[in-house]
């Protein structure tokens, strides 16, 4: 019980979910805006890729990060032209892109580093204490410059939605593009920036996965953009909410890390595992029909 009530297990939860709460604070923007987005997989998976790429290629783990969520941005605006412009379904461009990603990093992979499975180790960011104990462990979680600079994003994102002129419109996109647009709202536009917003934070996600791990490994979202998306949904397309979700979510990965070191070896230790996509499954389906999504999701200002 005191491995469950920790330090430890405090610094594992907010480390384990700052990637979650990442993709799913994007997801919030794009979706507020009134695009669907289904692409926040391809999104962690690019920005963890092109982070570790360019950290690995310039030395420099600030510029592996810059180039993380300008590659987060890029992917995010591609789905934005497919959808917006080429009016292909939100449904279909987010998996193709999630596809996309997924072959892309592993052709990467093999381009950059002849390997299927992972890229070099690089050393990321190292702040604060070096010991192993719960505290210097929170320490170094709260020092790290990507998990300051989610923070700032995901305690922004309600107020900057909520306060600003452009946070209004994109949430008047969202709610009714028609009216918007009869109102002089470029909804395209504002659609374009919320989708950018949407990647730079979801980026942040993917560069603090990679860099958790000092490199990049194939497929090493894992779910992670599908769980968020999850939270969104949950939290009824509410920043804070979605953000609190996926920390609710952390925690129950972080305990079933715990519980599988007590049960190993143990009968049934492997159903372990599943704690944290079940209770996401129960609890996504106890919310079913219980939150509304914005009124003008997938809808465009014209016909």
């Amino acid at each position: 019980m005191s491995q469950v009530f920790s330090i430890t297990m405090l610094a594992e939860t907010l480390r384990i979910a700052a990637p979650y709460a990442c993709a799913a604070i994007g997801g919030v923007w794009a979706e507020r805006a009134g695009v669907m987005q289904i692409g926040l997989e391809g999104v962690l998976l690019t920005s963890a890729f092109s982070s570790i790429a360019i950290a690995h290629a310039t030395g420099s783990a600030f510029i592996g990060l810059l180039g993380g969520i300008v590659s987060g941005v890029l992917l995010s605006l591609l789905h934005g032209v497919l959808v917006l412009r080429t009016r292909i379904d939100a449904v279909v461009s987010g998996i193709a892109l999630n596809l996309f990603a997924y072959s892309a990093t592993r052709l990467g992979l093999h381009a950059l580093y002849d390997s299927s499975s992972n890229s070099p180790s690089i050393e990321g960011f190292r702040f604060g204490p070096t010991g192993g104990d719960g505290l210097d462990l929170l320490a170094r979680v709260l020092l790290d410059p990507v998990t300051i600079a989610a923070a700032v994003a995901i305690v922004a994102t309600p107020y900057l939605l909520g306060k600003t002129r452009f946070g209004l419109r994109a949430r008047a996109c969202g709610e009714n593009p028609v009216a918007a647009a009869a109102a002089g709202i470029d909804v395209p536009r504002i659609r374009y920036a919320a989708l950018a917003i949407s990647g730079a934070i979801a980026a942040l996600g993917g560069a603090h996965l990679a860099f958790d791990q000092h490199r990049f490994e194939s497929g090493m979202s894992n779910g992670r953009g599908f769980i968020a998306l999850a939270a969104v949904v949950i939290a009824g397309w509410r920043a804070g909410r979605a953000a609190l979700a996926c920390l609710v979510f952390g925690g129950l990965e972080a305990l079933q890390i715990v519980l599988q070191d007590r049960t190993q070896g143990a009968s049934g230790g492997e159903l372990v595992q599943l704690l944290p996509y079940v209770a996401t499954l129960v609890v996504l389906a106890f919310a079913t029909g219980r939150s509304r999504a914005p009124q003008g999701l997938g809808q465009h200002e014209t016909p």
